[in-house]
């Protein structure tokens, strides 16, 4: 048998994707250890979208990048487990607007801590030049017009 095997690398993108397995995996069971237990696949993009701006189902479908009937079944998921609320829009009477709700603001103030914490864990770890470098490196990947549509601005925050 060949040393070849031995010092081959791991795919990169097998890497970046095992990574944001385990941080999920690691943030779900910090959100359920803290009531949060029945968070859905779309539950944390949507508390930062409408945490940052409470908006009406269509724009929530925009940013999703998915249809208004999907946008609308997932905004009554999250209703049902009190995450969120829905309030007239006081510049149109037709529409209504997603607000998140006491729970809702308080299961996105501990994933936005999970994060803090992570982040520091992994400094600690590596050091800070390792994981600026790492910041630099995802950022590139995400592209510019990524880190500064004012959509994904403000989920970063």
């Amino acid at each position: 048998m060949s040393d070849m095997s031995a010092s081959r690398k791991p795919d990169f993108g097998i890497l970046l994707l095992l990574a944001d397995q385990e941080f999920v995996r690691e943030l779900r069971a910090s959100l359920a250890a803290q009531g949060f237990d029945e968070q859905g696949r779309s539950d944390g993009f949507v508390l930062r979208s409408v945490g940052a701006n409470p908006m009406t189902i269509s724009a929530l479908a925009e940013r999703l990048e998915i249809s208004k009937q999907g946008a609308g079944q997932i905004v009554d998921d999250m209703e049902s487990r009190g995450y969120v609320e829905r309030h007239p829009d006081p510049t149109d009477g037709r529409a209504r607007l997603i607000h998140l709700s006491e729970r809702g603001q308080a299961a996105l103030a501990a994933a936005r801590k999970f994060h803090q914490t992570y982040e520091r864990h992994l400094r600690k770890e590596h050091g800070d030049a390792a994981i600026d470098a790492v910041r630099a490196v995802l950022t590139s990947m995400a592209g510019e017009p990524q880190t500064t549509d004012p959509h994904f601005r403000a989920l970063m925050f």
